[in-house]
């Protein structure tokens, strides 16, 4: 049986897509750090993960803060065109999550950010991911 060779309308679709995640990904970037979000991470999961390309993790300095930044996240993106967004814990403003599909993103408190660690969790699953295809 022989390879079917990819079409270059594939490899076109697959650059329009990564340029799609991209904006994305800047325009998130963009509106939490105009609403002030403190410790802006971005952890690549593209090829790692099926749950997205990227995951972005911020802070803000109290509840109200949290909620705003989801609030103004969710504004942003509803005007650029994101209809299908899922969100979590907004009522209470500890953790709250925002899921963009291709771009998750997590919105903590300090206090929150410092007991669920996050980067450090994702970091070491990559690191063992790498180990087991080394």
């Amino acid at each position: 049986m022989t390879a079917i060779p990819r079409s270059k309308p594939l490899k076109a679709r697959k650059r329009r897509s990564a340029a799609r995640h991209d904006a994305l990904l800047r325009l998130i970037e963009t509106a939490l750090d105009d609403g002030k979000a403190e410790e802006i991470a971005v952890i690549d999961l593209e090829n790692k993960s099926t749950l997205a390309d990227y995951m972005v993790i911020a802070s803000g300095r109290s509840q109200r803060q949290v909620v705003a930044l989801a609030e103004r996240l969710l504004d942003v993106l509803r005007s650029a065109g994101y209809r299908r967004l899922s969100v979590e814990g907004i009522q209470h403003g500890e953790w709250v999550l925002v899921d963009a599909g291709d771009v998750i993103v997590h919105l903590f408190r300090p206090e929150q950010r410092t007991h669920y660690n996050l980067e450090k969790m994702w970091g070491e699953a990559f690191a063992a991911l790498d180990e087991s295809i080394a």
